[in-house]
């Protein structure tokens, strides 16, 4: 069984090109220009990038009331000497907390946001384990209002590109997919699902599905497909044959 392209144009239609431009001709760096020394979605890490001109793709938690903090894990203890959870804090909290190796405090996205002031596009990485998504989609859209550069929002959870396409639809929204451990027809048709519910303007895909039927089909009806995460030279080679740019990351010192 398959469920065709046909279905997917009409349950979740492509953008207009012009909408989606942006997003290809430049590589993204994968939480920023991170490694040897600088720490993963870091003003540092942000600063590296936008100096070799490539994009940023960055991820954002949600403090306890909401509030957008660009953090890639829902636990504090690998990138700062605190332990918990960072949803369970309050944003006034999270503000005190420093990063690891006097890269600064959590930042907020709106402040990571003035950073990057448009020199270069980035993508949100918005981080929901579960149906509450409003309060960070929130908190996300407002820390966006104003801003003037290139920018896009992309989760996992459907949920999120919906909420944006309902609350905030001149934002540009993807879905970040894997089809690790589902390349049945269980995970075929949940794939399916979560498009149409997203609807979303571009994919992100996993590098090691490549080829992939889906990101394939939907790329060809004009979906741009980023592709992360790139970290070898063969792994550049399928992301520049199946995908439009890649998210990558430095090789490790």
């Amino acid at each position: 069984m398959s469920l065709s392209s046909p279905l997917d144009a009409l349950l979740a239609p492509a953008p207009e090109p012009a909408r989606v431009a942006f997003l290809k001709g430049q590589p993204y760096a994968h939480r920023g220009l991170h490694g040897q020394g600088v720490l993963e979605n870091s003003p540092a890490a942000f600063d590296a990038a936008i100096k070799l001109g490539h994009g940023i793709e960055c991820d954002v938690q949600a403090a306890e009331d909401g509030t957008a903090f660009v953090f890639h894990d829902f636990e504090l203890d690998r990138l700062t000497a605190q332990q918990g959870k960072i949803g369970n804090l309050r944003a006034s909290d999270i503000d005190q907390i420093d990063l690891k190796d006097g890269h600064g405090k959590i930042p907020r996205l709106r402040a990571i946001l003035a950073q990057v002031a448009g020199q270069v596009p980035i993508l949100i990485e918005i981080k929901s384990d579960n149906m509450r998504v409003g309060p960070l989609c929130l908190s996300v859209r407002r820390a966006l209002e104003g801003y003037t550069g290139k920018a896009a929002i992309m989760s996992f959870n459907p949920l999120v590109s919906a909420w944006f396409r309902k609350n905030a639809a001149h934002v540009v929204r993807g879905l970040v997919v894997t089809e690790e451990g589902s390349k049945n027809l269980k995970g075929r048709i949940t794939r399916h699902q979560s498009l149409w519910t997203a609807k979303p303007d571009f994919l992100a895909y996993d590098v090691r599905d490549f080829p992939s039927t889906f990101a394939a089909s939907n790329r060809a009806r004009g979906l741009p497909v980023v592709t992360w995460t790139v970290r070898t030279a063969s792994q550049e080679k399928i992301a520049a044959n199946h995908a439009d740019e890649p998210v990558y990351e430095m090789p490790q010192a």
